[in-house]
């Protein structure tokens, strides 16, 4: 779940420098280096993430539609934010030790 939320938080930082990047590509400032940097790293950090996305989603054993939010999640600006939160609190629940009877 770690690898998970620091993956997801990274690939949101990613996102949103990409984002920024875009707008300063195809506006009149016309500065296409921040994408040119940033549009593969990020590519690469999702890949990562899709894989440990897929990870938990394969040990909690949530539905499909969950999978389908956590990949959404990647190239969804401040989704990401989002959807760790939601994601973490659940997992948490989930993987909890019973107590002692």
């Amino acid at each position: 779940m770690n690898r998970y939320r620091v993956l997801a938080n990274v690939v949101g930082v990613a996102l949103v420098l990409l984002v920024v990047g875009m707008i300063l590509k195809y506006t009149p400032i016309d500065s296409p280096t921040m994408v040119g940097i940033v549009a593969p790293v990020h590519g690469a950090l999702y890949m990562v993430y899709l894989v440990t996305a897929y990870d938990l989603w394969r040990r909690t054993g949530w539905p499909l539609g969950r999978m389908v939010a956590m990949v959404l999640a990647g190239i969804v600006p401040f989704m990401t934010f989002v959807i760790e939160r939601r994601i973490v609190r659940d997992a948490k629940v989930l993987l909890a030790p019973e107590p002692a009877a």
